[in-house]
């Protein structure tokens, strides 16, 4: 069982009751995945770096990566329904926590002037949205093989009714908030 699963169950569910006082262990928030996104608009002109972009993502979550087709026409980006123009991943269960685990821990440590992640970015809803400005912040990422600096967002998604519930379940996490 990953750490923060164990982590999860051990200390995070006692700690979030006694805060919102639940009177049943399911009302309990828990993490329910994490979608990892990226935006390759350059795609449009060169389909090898969509193919580089989605290679970095699989080699990032350990995941295979599916690629992003345009939703409708845009003429001003020379954007065509149905074209190719992006990447994500859906992680769950073990390696969602070893995803998280390493983008705590080991990723966000390492970004020039990190002053800890914005504590306002969730919707509304309990989900929180956190955009990365370069893959190369991971330790898989060979800093030499690496053909473009893409950023990417990573967005959880919980089963917090509110933000308030959202924002502490991060915080048990370790999620390193801006002050």
């Amino acid at each position: 069982m990953s750490r923060l699963k164990e982590q999860y169950q051990n200390e995070i569910v006692d700690a979030m009751i006694k805060k919102f006082g639940y009177k049943n262990i399911m009302e309990v928030p828990k993490l329910e995945k994490i979608v990892v996104n990226m935006g390759v608009g350059e795609a449009k002109e060169n389909a090898k770096l969509l193919e580089s972009a989605i290679k970095d993502m699989e080699t990032i979550t350990g995941q295979k990566a599916i690629a992003t087709k345009a939703k409708n026409s845009v003429a001003n980006f020379k954007i065509r329904e149905g074209m190719a123009i992006g990447c994500k991943t859906t992680l769950r269960g073990k390696k969602m926590y070893e995803f998280m685990d390493r983008l705590i821990n080991l990723a966000l440590p390492r970004v020039r002037d990190f002053r800890g992640v914005n504590p306002n970015a969730f919707d509304g809803r309990g989900n929180y949205a956190l955009g990365i400005k370069e893959q190369i912040i991971f330790p898989e990422i060979e800093y030499d093989k690496v053909d473009k600096i893409r950023g990417m967002d990573v967005i959880f998604v919980t089963t917090a009714k509110t933000d308030e519930e959202a924002r502490e379940l991060l915080a048990q996490f370790n999620m390193p908030f801006a002050k």
